[in-house]
This record gives structure tokens, sequence and C-alpha cells, in this order.
């Protein structure tokens, strides 16, 4: 598969999983592919934290599903209907979660290219992120990025030190489908925005003086 048919491809997965585990092999190479992530200053900022106790992930469940509720409560009546049908997480039936976490403090306190911008560690982290998603997705294997949880209730789940903070809860186990068409669009919360609105030239609101090519085989599809 190449680059462009895995980013093509890929999908935040919900419920798709078929319940079955991740065999180690491939979860060994999923994580490689996330341990070679560029990071600032070559700091490797990123921990992989990998939970298969049926406990853990199903109180880390329940305290997700709490989270939805409270979300959901708080939109207007109209998005809240919207909202409902819209599954948010796979964690217990995908098996397998990936808590990625950040160390601020890897790589000394002079990190080679963090000094004006702090926050490239953390855009390190989600490199990382994407590396392992890609490489999942080519592995036929999916991936469902939980982000309605309370980062402290995260941390003391999963015995992160006092320094080190969660950056995400990466559902990944087998699927039966990727979705052709994201979960959110396909349940009315939100569509994607054509390429050419999202690049200016020069400035921001600069126009392009021409309409981009038309998407090939390779990248026909974006967002979740």
């Amino acid at each position: 598969m190449s680059v462009y048919e895995a980013i093509r491809l890929r999908r935040d997965v919900r419920a798709e999983f078929t319940g079955a585990p991740v065999d180690e092999a491939t979860l060994w190479r999923i994580l490689d592919a996330a341990h070679r992530a560029p990071s600032v200053g070559n700091s490797q900022p990123w921990d992989f934290v990998v939970v298969r106790d049926p406990a853990t992930l199903r109180r880390f469940a329940e305290h997700v599903a709490d989270k939805r509720v409270e979300f959901r409560d708080a939109l207007p009546p109209e998005r809240a209907a919207t909202f409902e049908p819209i599954k948010i997480e796979g964690i217990v039936e995908s098996g397998t979660g990936v808590v990625v976490s950040y160390d601020h403090d890897r790589g000394g306190p002079q990190v080679l290219g963090r000094a004006t911008v702090p926050e490239t560690g953390i855009y390190s982290a989600v490199l990382a992120i994407q590396n392992l998603w890609l490489a999942a997705t080519a592995e036929s294997i999916g991936v469902g990025w939980v982000s309605f949880y309370d980062a402290a209730f995260l941390a003391e789940l999963v015995g992160l030190p006092p320094n080190i903070r969660p950056v995400a809860w990466l559902c990944v186990g087998p699927v039966r489908e990727f979705q052709t068409v994201p979960d959110l669009e396909r349940f009315g919360w939100r569509t994607g925005r054509p390429l050419s609105e999202a690049v200016h030239r020069e400035t921001f609101g600069g126009r392009l003086s021409a309409e981009p090519p038309a998407a090939g085989p390779a990248m026909d599809s974006a967002t979740t």
C-alpha cells in the first residue's frame, strides 16, 4: 500500500472493530513506525502504554461514556439529536488501547528547536500518532482516537508520573472494513472542505492563480 493509499483509507474507527486482538508482531511494527517519527531536537518525547486488561478497558470506557453524556447535554437540542447516534469510541471492542504520552523534560532543558516554539514538543508526539495510524492502516488495522476524557483520570489510570501528560488514547485492532465516508460526514455532524479553500498564496487569504488539478484515485477522500 502506498502512503497515499494509506492516507485515503485511514479512518477514525469506532464501530468496525472485529473484537480480535491485534497480534504482537503487528503491534510492534506499528509502534516501531510511531517511534520513527520526527521529533524536535531528536528528543523523542513520547512513550506508549499498551493497555489490554479488560477491567482497565471497561473502566476507561465508563469514564468516556460519562463525558459523552456531559457533552451531549451541553449541546443545543438540534445538535444533540445529530450527535446522539454517533459512536465516539471502541475502547472495549478493539481489545487494545495505546496511550501516547508526552514528556516535556525529555531531551533536557535545551531542546534544539523548541526554545521559541515550545509546542513543538507536543507536535512531535502527534507526529508519532500519525505514523502509528498510517502504519496501522497499511496493516488493515483500525485506529480510533478517543478524546472524551479528563487528563488527570487517564494519567492515574495508566500510572503516568506527575511530569508526563497523556496526549491520546488510541483504540487499536483489526476491523471488518474501513468506512468509505467518515462517520462525522455520514451522520451529518460536519463535512470536509476542499483543498482549494485551505491553500493560500503568499499571505493568508491570497488567492491561487489557478484551481488545483482534480484529485487522482490515490487521494479522493479526507477528514476523519
